[in-house]
């Protein structure tokens, strides 16, 4: 019979099940504080370390083809520091988009063309990666999704990826124009270069 210390720190249900755990035992576990369910079927054992972000964790468990993005993104990155109201995750138009009401959960449906341009993965735990969008591909969404998300995050995020050592113009230009979103853009980088 299988045990929780035999158990990846993070695992779902059906992963347990699959291993030969009973429900009741799962539930046993979570019930006795040894597991912490993150998320409805995500589970994470209460002796691991510390997630950074269970929240991103328990998402990305939950929708392994959704990519981290917008306000999540750029909060992870250090472009702000907002704190989203629920994750903010994107999924390929025509996919079947995650109902998630715990963590809440946005979903941004963008193009499957591009829908993995920018994609890079971040320890959300430690030795575990999630898929999000890289910082210059999250300030571009931000900056083409501004009139949705707020002006001031957009400009903010732009900013401060300038500010950093890895900050490349030439690649937010790249995917501004992969992304439809060149002529903002070009004046949001004006201005910032005039300061």
């Amino acid at each position: 019979m299988p045990v929780l210390a035999d158990m990846p720190e993070t695992f779902t249900s059906s992963s347990a099940f699959s291993c030969g755990v009973h429900p009741r035992e799962l539930y046993a576990w979570r019930d006795a504080g040894e597991t912490v369910e993150l998320s409805r079927g995500v589970f994470r054992r209460a002796d691991a370390p510390l997630a950074e972000h269970p929240d991103l964790l328990a998402v990305s468990y939950r929708a392994p083809r959704a990519i981290v993005c917008c306000v999540s993104a750029a909060a992870v990155h250090g472009l702000t520091d907002e704190q989203p109201v629920g994750v903010q995750v994107a999924v390929a138009n025509g996919r079947h988009p995650p109902r998630i009401d715990y963590p809440p959960t946005r979903v941004f449906r963008f193009d499957p063309k591009t829908f993995e341009l920018g994609l890079m993965s971040i320890e959300a735990a430690p030795a575990e990666q999630i898929r999000a969008y890289d910082p210059a591909r999250t300030v571009t969404d931000l900056m083409r999704l501004r009139h949705r998300l707020g002006e001031s995050i957009a400009h903010t995020a732009l900013n401060r990826y300038m500010t950093r050592s890895d900050g490349r113009p030439a690649l937010l230009l790249e995917y501004a124009r992969e992304l439809g979103v060149l002529g903002p853009m070009r004046r949001a980088l004006d201005v910032v270069s005039a300061r």
